[in-house]
């Protein structure tokens, strides 16, 4: 069963934007940007909601840079019950439906890692089901307070999780990566009674 890891950008107060704060919070640096390319390179499949797509779709297909090129390239798949096929980003295609059986469906394919960059929602829900299986927070040295727009964290239900790898990048950021524990045998695999099964948005 192939791997799933959630990369979410937060500051140390969980937001995923500020008002004004600009890329990465106004914290680029060379060991965040070669972290960036390094994983970039690696095989893997992208997953998205569709808030994250329309945000990155608008990417031109001529782009030359080499990270734009790069996510032209790779697969992805957006999940989403409002979106229609075809869409426009190369090497995308739509999973709408049940979310917990598409992810399913696709951790029992053969094939590349899968992995989510941003996509709040879509990770929340993830986590949720307990389908994911790193998940690997850039903490970004700003607490944003009254300017902090999505908040990374909010609606998740209680979840502990065990540190796996801590990393100091340009001297300022933390790499922390994590793994949910695995469900106890006598818990189910699914969303607690109280969350319904979420679907594509």
């Amino acid at each position: 069963m192939r791997p799933l890891t959630a990369d979410l950008f937060v500051t140390l107060d969980g937001f995923a934007r500020g008002e004004g704060a600009g890329p990465f919070f106004g914290y680029a640096g060379p060991e965040l940007d070669r972290w960036i390319r390094d994983r970039l390179d690696e095989p893997q499949l992208i997953v998205m909601g569709r808030v994250t797509y329309e945000a990155l779709a608008g990417m031109p297909a001529t782009a030359t840079d080499e990270g734009s090129a790069r996510m032209n390239e790779l697969p992805k798949v957006v999940f989403s019950n409002s979106l229609r096929e075809p869409l426009a980003w190369a090497n995308t295609r739509l999973m709408p439906g049940d979310l917990s059986e598409g992810i399913r469906r696709l951790k029992q394919q053969p094939g590349d890692p899968l992995r989510s960059i941003g996509s709040i929602s879509l990770v929340k829900s993830m986590i949720s089901l307990g389908l994911v299986d790193r998940l690997r927070l850039m903490v970004f040295p700003l607490i944003l307070g009254r300017s902090g727009r999505e908040p990374a964290y909010a609606g998740y239900p209680d979840t502990a999780l065990d540190l796996v790898a801590s990393t100091v990048l340009d001297s300022r950021l933390t790499l922390l990566e994590y793994r949910p524990p695995a469900p106890r045998a006598s818990e189910p695999s699914g969303p607690p009674a109280s969350h319904p099964n979420p679907t594509a948005d």
